[in-house]
């Protein structure tokens, strides 16, 4: 059996909007484990190349930067091809490119229906199957960020909710797919960061309160959940694991 401390060294993790926020912290926490990493970005070139900077100076040509548009259908085979051929293996994806807007009930529009469903479901389907090839040969996993409002529905974001819960299913039954060769599972974190949108102070506190910890939880908190899926969890699968101080308790 391999040793937690080498377990990753040289394999290869696609991780999708990874230049900022949650997934730029899972990103250096897969890496310090050892991974290459394909960071993919759409619009936030400095900040990913400022990642990739950062963690090449610790370990020299071990990060490889793909930009790339996901609601382009052509985009995500060749995002996927793109990470395999720069190592020539690919043993990890991590789904974790979102978007995250309200849709009020009555003002819903087909294009937000398509963005939202789009960024947060139908892309996560089409790079887990154009992925399955080479995972499967490489005995690797997949890791969906969900969300726990996939559960408990966001009010003001039905649409976002709906997608969530989508990415949940996803994860379950691409288990039963792709299994036994890759396994599958989520993360649905709680409150981690609050969304770059305003909330008001009263909102977060709020939130908070319903949360059974009291406090915030850290994108560290994800990251280290996702290492362990990734790394540790052998016998995990079609799994969604709640990452929010208890807030899926609260009535």
């Amino acid at each position: 059996m391999e040793d937690n401390a080498t377990a990753l060294t040289g394999k290869t993790l696609l991780i999708t909007g990874a230049a900022r926020r949650v997934g730029a912290v899972i990103a250096e926490h897969l890496h310090t484990a050892g991974m290459n990493l394909c960071l993919h970005y759409r619009s936030s070139f400095a900040a990913a190349q400022a990642l990739k900077e950062r963690l090449e100076a610790r370990r020299a040509d071990s990060v490889f930067l793909v930009q790339a548009d996901l609601m382009e259908f052509p985009a995500l085979e060749n995002l996927v091809e793109r990470a395999y051929d720069r190592w020539g293996r690919l043993d990890v994806l991590i789904n974790n490119a979102s978007t995250f807007y309200p849709t009020p009930v009555g003002r819903i529009t087909e294009a937000q229906w398509d963005d939202l469903l789009g960024s947060n479901l139908k892309a996560p389907l089409f790079l887990c199957q154009a992925a399955a090839p080479y995972l499967r040969a490489a005995a690797g996993s997949i890791v969906n960020i969900v969300d726990i409002h996939a559960e408990r529905p966001l009010k003001g974001y039905p649409v976002y909710s709906i997608a969530k819960a989508g990415l949940v299913m996803l994860t379950k039954a691409m288990a039963r797919e792709l299994g036994p060769e890759v396994r599958v599972n989520g993360i649905a974190p709680g409150a981690i960061l609050w969304p770059e949108t305003e909330e008001s102070e009263h909102t977060r506190a709020l939130i908070l309160d319903r949360t059974a910890l009291k406090r915030r939880g850290s994108p560290e908190d994800i990251a280290r959940t996702a290492l362990f899926l990734v790394r540790d969890a052998a016998y995990v699968t079609g799994q969604i694991i709640a990452v929010d101080g208890g807030r899926s308790l609260s009535q």
